[in-house]
This record gives structure tokens, C-alpha cells and sequence, in this order.
């Protein structure tokens, strides 16, 4: 499998979530501005769209969007726990949430990172944000993980978005329990090993 990342990017999350599963891959960095690959090859052969992540199976199919891949990986090794048993109520809460992650809360970044973007809208893009940072914070007081009772690929999903507040002047010392959240994903091996090869810490 090749997975097109971006450091630091929402592509981080199939990432971490390959590494979790033991799968074997190859992380194919993409410069976004030149939607070239960086063996110098065309990114949009891959995706038409030009946005990462992007997993392309050793069948020559290629899957998009995060909710896609993550359970794709997820459901590739189930002994893993990655994700809940299809059919249950736990998985349908999961893909409420990583509806939710990779629509509402992704849509709310995306003025802040856009260069151009106005002072009115990047305030209105900051005031979403921290909307749904509240709402995130109260919800995971007391919890261990997202979704139900066990680590999943949601949690994978969460843990690299809260990455960014930080890179658009947010403080996020004001979520105390999303700051607790991440210090507890922040110690999985597959989570630093994904952090370090990106070359994010």
C-alpha cells in the first residue's frame, strides 16, 4: 500500500492508524502547493481533487477521505480494535464522529490555514473553532477515549485535529480535558513513530 501524507496534515490520522495495525506501507510525501509527489510525479493521477490522504491498495484501487481509509485500515486487521464490530450500535456512534471530524470540525479550519483569507471570516473560523473545542472539552471530561469505552480510529482522528489549534493562536490551555486527552494518545508508540517519520517532533 502507499499512503500520500503531508506532514502534519489530516493524513497524519491513516498514518498512525497503519502503524497501530502493523501494516506494511509506504508513506509518499505530496507538496500540496505543487500537487506533486516527491519523486516529482503528478499527485492528481493519484487524486483528481489534490488533497491527502490518499491510499492506493496493492490492487491499484485508490480510497479518499479520512472516514474512508481509517476503516478501511480498521476493518484490515480487526484484532486490533481499531474499530467497533460491523452492525453494532458503537459502530454507528464511530461514524457519527468521524462524520463529524472530517466535515464540521475539518471545515472549520480551513479559513485559518487559507492564505488570503479575511480578518472577519478567519475571526468567524476562530470563534467555530473554539465552539466546537467547548463542546469536544465537555464531552471527553472524564473519558478516556471518544468513542465508547475503547481507543479507536476516531481517537487517532481527534488527537492529530487538536494539533492545530495551536498553529493558528489558539490556546489550548483553556480545554483542560482535551489537553489531558492528547498527553494520553501522545504516548502510543505507533503515535510517536508516525510524529517522528513525518518529522514532527
Amino acid at each position: 500500500m502507499k499512503l500520500f501524507i503531508s506532514p502534519g496534515a489530516c493524513s497524519l490520522a491513516p498514518h498512525i492508524a497503519l502503524r497501530e495495525t502493523g501494516a506494511t506501507f509506504d508513506a509518499v510525501k505530496v507538496d500540496l502547493a505543487t500537487r506533486k509527489v516527491e519523486t516529482g510525479d503528478d499527485f492528481l493521477t493519484v487524486n483528481p481533487s489534490g488533497k491527502v490522504p490518499a491510499l492506493t491498495l496493492d490492487s491499484g484501487e485508490t480510497l479518499t477521505e479520512n472516514p474512508a481509509i481509517l476503516l478501511y485500515i480498521a476493518d484490515q486487521k480487526p484484532e486490533a480494535g481499531l474499530a467497533p464490530r460491523d452492525g453494532t450500535m458503537d459502530r454507528y456512534r464511530l461514524l457519527s464522529r468521524l462524520s463529524f471530524l472530517g466535515s464540521e470540525f475539518h471545515k472549520a479550519f480551513v479559513p485559518l490555514f487559507t492564505p488570503g483569507t479575511s480578518d472577519e471570516a478567519k475571526a468567524a473560523a476562530t470563534t467555530a473553532v473554539k465552539n466546537h473545542l467547548t463542546a469536544l472539552d465537555k464531552d471527553l471530561a472524564g473519558k478516556e477515549h471518544y468513542v465508547g469505552a475503547d481507543f479507536s480510529v476516531a481517537d487517532i482522528y481527534l488527537f492529530v485535529m487538536l494539533g492545530w489549534p495551536a498553529h493558528v493562536g489558539i490556546d489550548m490551555s483553556a480545554y483542560p480535558a482535551l489537553g489531558a486527552y492528547c498527553g494520553r494518545i501522545a504516548q502510543r508508540p505507533a503515535v510517536g513513530a508516525a510524529l517522528k517519520a513525518e518529522g514532527l517532533i
